[in-house]
């Protein structure tokens, strides 16, 4: 987890330092296949579905068997332990998937095991689920992610751009499979112009970029 904090901090200062230096042409977008399998993960990718990780903490309710019933962290190494059966990997899975496991793990020892995970801290997606706005706004910000906010939402909470911002230069970052892609959002007709074409959804861990004139 400490290793993506400062990859996300290098990468938010070398989005920062493009914002403020790029001249009227403003950063380079990346290719039209690239920026359409982005912005397709809107709809073929839940951004609701809340995945385990380390410093987690998570409520494990065995029916019927209080004994069995314990709240634990999340390790660093992904696993939690439970009894009986001992430790079982829950990074990377949902709160279902983690208690089927360990409903069949528990098959051996009881009877028709039902188990109920809930998570009772979430840690593990301080950084990874955040959003960002950077560059020639009044106030740069990074707040946790909701479902259904958009481009127009975050300039708003960053109380808008300045009066150098090259709005219809403005870029959305945006990680897909280990690559950033670059999407080209047009702020000045989304604020000005009423053309919500490239109000985009936001996805956890986007950067949104207003670029700066040069003068």
């Amino acid at each position: 987890m400490m290793s993506s904090k400062y990859s996300l901090k290098g990468l938010l200062m070398s989005l920062t330092a493009v914002a403020f230096v790029a001249g009227c042409a403003g950063p380079q977008s990346s290719s039209q296949e690239a920026i359409d399998e982005a912005l397709n993960l809107q709809t073929s990718t839940s951004v609701d579905e809340y995945l385990l990780g380390p410093t987690d903490s998570v409520q494990i309710s065995v029916w019927r068997n209080e004994d069995l019933s314990i709240s634990v962290p999340v390790r660093p190494d992904g696993r939690v332990s439970m009894p009986l059966i001992g430790d079982v990997m829950a990074t990377g899975k949902t709160p279902e998937q983690l208690a089927t496991e360990i409903e069949e793990g528990l098959t051996g020892y009881i009877r028709e095991p039902q188990v109920t995970v809930v998570v009772t801290s979430m840690g593990s997606h301080e950084f990874s689920d955040r959003v960002r706005v950077t560059g020639a706004v009044n106030e740069s910000i990074s707040v946790p992610h909701r479902s259904g906010m958009t481009v127009l939402d975050m300039v708003l909470s960053a109380g808008g751009a300045n009066p150098f911002a090259q709005l219809n230069n403005s870029m959305l970052y945006r990680s897909v499979d280990d690559k950033m892609v670059a999407i080209p959002v047009r702020l000045d007709d989304i604020l000005n112009k009423g053309d919500v074409t490239t109000n985009y959804r936001m996805r956890p861990g986007d950067i949104l970029t207003v670029p700066e004139r040069n003068f």
